[in-house]
Order: structure tokens, then C-alpha cells, then sequence
């Protein structure tokens, strides 16, 4: 087991790679002593960056912050950009320098402090900050800020300003720069989708201190044209400093005053200008412009043929539906035997005949009951009654009926009415009533 290392040729005969060490004496001290056949590696070449980059002092560095990320609170990334010149600048930092950094924004100037690095993993030169500063009070984010609500106060930017985009236009204008890509992208994307359509295209500068006033003279002249139905003002990527023509005053405000609609389609989707506030419609690229000016073609076939569709669909089912009720109406009992319609109003009349007939027997025989019940009371309750029992009515003289013999004296006349004729007779004695023993009263009581 231990006796293959003693074998100078097992390394080579399995494979193996020399010893570190002997590796290590063997690579040229110099990269002037490099060849072919003896390079270095990229670890050495990487470790020999990264131990001179090493040496370098620490440094100031001033630049205008074009992308920044710092959502971790360990690490944090902002990519600093020249002034004048289209050179950028990748900075990193830790805890300390994202606390200080979470503050800026897109657009600011600063000055970062920190010194270089090369990140061996990747031979990646980067500058490590330790800490981040304004630059000045004339911050341009700050100034635009201010600028959007000076004009947000005065109603620039109210969605009751905003014009409706056509959705089948005819000729749409197009402001962008000479031979830019946003022009074919536009264009190209527009007859991809809708071919009939035609364009105006007018150039102007879309960076630099010329870019405002030549986008207000092309957006003025388009809005002047009576056969464009929308426009479209359209720039590529850039940084920050690069749009800032596009928010400025005189644009925001041409853009607002624009009666034709007006798309804003400056850079990408994390770019914002003060245009495409006042604008009547935002798209993030101009490519995005392209879809949201136009329809696609397909799609409206499409919607075509649907429609078309639910047309026939309908139709057939409106057909079929009356085409049903026509035969229900042709196959009722009422049109094929009509003097079925008469039999239900004629079993309504004899039922009604019916329940009068019962009535109105019901009515008479109660009507006859209470005649019979009313004779018979007046018969018991009758004065002949009384007399056809035997009694008599005794009335004096005057025609009063006597109730009491102390209301006559002897030798007076009285009338005696009988059940059959009456009499008269004089009075010869009278006889008053006994009053009750009560001591026979009690004896029967008891």
C-alpha cells in the first residue's frame, strides 16, 4: 500500500497530480516567464491580481448613482456613473455601508469612499466602500421631484386630461432619434401586428441640452397634423441623466397640451420621467408601445370568427326555438278542436248554476223555518190563545182591562170577552183576595 509513492513514474501512469509543492517551484515567478507549455494557472493569475490590487491606496470616488440595490442589511450594490463620460464604476459594501447607503436613491451624486478588489472566485475587480456621501445640494432627483409637484398641483397630470387611445389607428406619428433602435422596434412591432396602419416619424435629439426643445417642436408638429390619430414618443435604455430631457418643464408641458393622444415609451420598465405622467398612456419599452397602439390582427380575426360564431349559434337557436313554438301553437287542442276552448267556461257556468240552485233552496227553507218559528211564538204569545183555554178578559166600562176587583164597585157595568163573542154583566159582589196563612206555608216547606 505504501509502495507506489516510491515509484517515480505511478503519478503519471494513474494520473495523480504532483505534490503542491513541487507544482508550485515548478510555475515561472513572472508572467514574463511564462509559457506555452509552462503557464500559470487562473488561480495563480487571480491571486497575483488580487495581491497587487491589494497594494493600491484608498480613495474618494465622485459619480452619479445609476442603479442601486440594497435590500439586504449585510451587503448592499449601487453602480456609480461617470459625469461626463459613459464609464461606470460596480461598488459593493457590508453592514456599516448599507446603514449609511439606504438613504440614496437613482440619480443622485455622491462621493463613495473605499479601495479596490478583485473577488478571486470570479477575477472581478469591484470597489468595497466604507461610506457614502451627498454631493451638493443640486441633487437633479430632488429638483425633478419638486418639479412634479409644482406640476401635479396645477392638474397636469389629472386622469381627467387623459385622452383615449384609438383602438384602430390610421396613421400614428412617431418622434424618436435618427436610426434608432426604438424606431424599428416600434415600426417593425406595429406592422407585425396591424400591417394597415401607416406612420410619420419624426427625429430629434433625445439626449442632451437639444433634446427638450426638438421634442417640443416634433410633438407640436404632429399634433398639428389632422391625419395623425396618436403619437408616440420613443427612447431607448439609458441611465438616469441620460432621460432627464424628458422631464423637462416645457416637454411635461407640450406632452399636457398635446390634444392628439400621446404614448410615452422612454427607456425601460424601471425608468420613470415627468412625460409619462402627463402622457395619455404609459408603455415601459418602446416595443411595449407597439402592442398597447395597435391590435393584433390575429387576435381581432379571431374575435371575428368568435363573433361570427355566436352569431350562428344564435341565430340557429332563435330559429329552432320559434320553429318549436309555431308547431306547439299548430298542435293545441284549441286550434285543432276549437269547442275544447268552450269547455272549461261551460263547466264554470253549470257549476255556478249549480251552487245558485243550492243556494237560493238553502235561502228559502231557512227563510220558511223562521216563518214557522215566528207563527208559532205568536200564536203561544197570542191573547186568543189564552182565551181558547177558557180565561176570560174583563174590562171596565171605559175599555180598560180590569186587573183588581178593588178597581170596580158594585152596580158597575164590566165587558166579559170570551173564546167565542162576549158579554156584558153588572157587578153584584166582590170578593178581595185572601192573604196566605204562613204557618200553612211552612208546613208545606217543611
Amino acid at each position: 500500500m505504501n509502495a507506489a509513492p516510491d515509484n517515480p513514474s505511478s503519478g503519471a501512469l494513474f494520473g495523480d497530480n504532483p505534490a503542491p509543492e513541487s507544482r508550485a517551484a515548478e510555475l515561472p515567478r513572472l508572467a514574463r516567464d511564462t509559457t506555452a507549455e509552462n503557464p500559470w494557472p487562473v488561480s495563480v493569475l487571480s491571486r497575483k491580481y488580487h495581491d497587487a490590487v491589494q497594494r493600491w491606496p484608498q480613495a474618494w470616488v465622485r459619480g452619479q448613482i445609476v442603479e442601486i440595490n440594497m435590500r439586504r442589511s449585510t451587503s448592499g450594490y449601487i453602480t456609480l456613473r461617470d459625469d461626463t463620460e459613459e464609464i461606470s464604476l460596480p461598488v459593493m459594501g457590508f453592514r456599516d455601508f448599507v446603514a449609511k447607503a439606504r438613504d440614496f436613491r437613482q440619480g443622485d451624486r455622491v462621493v463613495v469612499h473605499g479601495r479596490a478588489d478583485v473577488w478571486m472566485k470570479a477575477t472581478r475587480l469591484s470597489f468595497v466602500a466604507d461610506d457614502i456621501r451627498r454631493l451638493g445640494t443640486g441633487d437633479l432627483k430632488a429638483l425633478i421631484d419638486a418639479l412634479r409637484r409644482k406640476l401635479k398641483g396645477e392638474g397636469l397630470f389629472d386622469a381627467d386630461r387623459k385622452v383615449a387611445i384609438p383602438e384602430f389607428p390610421h396613421r400614428i406619428g412617431l418622434i424618436c432619434a435618427p436610426q434608432a433602435r426604438a424606431e424599428g422596434d416600434v415600426i417593425t412591432n406595429v406592422n407585425l401586428r396591424w400591417p394597415a396602419v401607416s406612420f410619420r416619424v419624426v427625429h430629434a435629439h433625445v439626449q442632451g441640452a437639444q433634446c427638450p426643445s426638438d421634442v417640443i417642436a416634433a410633438i407640436r408638429t404632429l399634433d398639428a397634423d389632422p391625419d395623425v390619430d396618436v403619437i408616440i414618443v420613443a427612447r431607448g435604455g439609458g441611465s438616469f441623466e441620460d432621460l432627464i430631457g424628458f422631464s423637462d418643464e416645457g416637454v411635461v408641458r407640450a406632452a399636457a397640451q398635446c390634444s392628439t393622444p400621446l404614448i410615452s415609451a422612454i427607456g425601460h420598465e424601471d425608468d420613470w420621467t415627468l412625460i409619462d405622467l402627463a402622457a395619455d398612456l404609459r408603455a415601459s419599452t418602446p416595443t411595449d408601445a407597439a402592442k398597447k397602439v395597435v391590435p393584433d390582427v390575429r387576435e381581432q380575426w379571431q374575435l371575428v370568427a368568435g363573433a361570427l360564431g355566436q352569431i350562428r349559434l344564435r341565430t340557429e337557436s332563435l330559429l329552432a326555438n320559434e320553429t318549436r313554438l309555431i308547431e306547439g301553437y299548430a298542435n293545441r287542442p284549441s286550434l285543432t278542436r276549437p269547442w275544447t276552448m268552450l269547455e272549461p267556461h261551460q263547466r264554470f257556468v253549470d257549476d255556478a248554476k249549480r251552487r245558485m240552485t243550492y243556494g237560493m233552496t238553502q235561502i228559502v227553507d231557512d227563510a220558511a223555518m223562521t216563518i214557522d218559528r215566528l207563527h208559532a211564538s205568536l200564536t203561544a204569545l197570542s191573547p186568543q190563545s189564552t182565551l181558547d183555554r177558557g180565561y176570560a178578559v174583563v174590562q171596565t166600562a171605559s175599555g180598560h182591562v180590569l186587573a183588581d176587583c178593588g178597581s170596580v164597585s158594585n152596580g158597575e157595568e164590566i165587558a166579559v170577552t170570551l173564546k167565542h163573542g162576549g158579554i156584558t154583566a153588572t157587578v153584584t159582589g166582590i170578593h178581595p183576595p185572601q192573604p196566605s196563612n204562613p204557618d200553612d206555608t211552612t208546613a208545606q216547606a217543611r
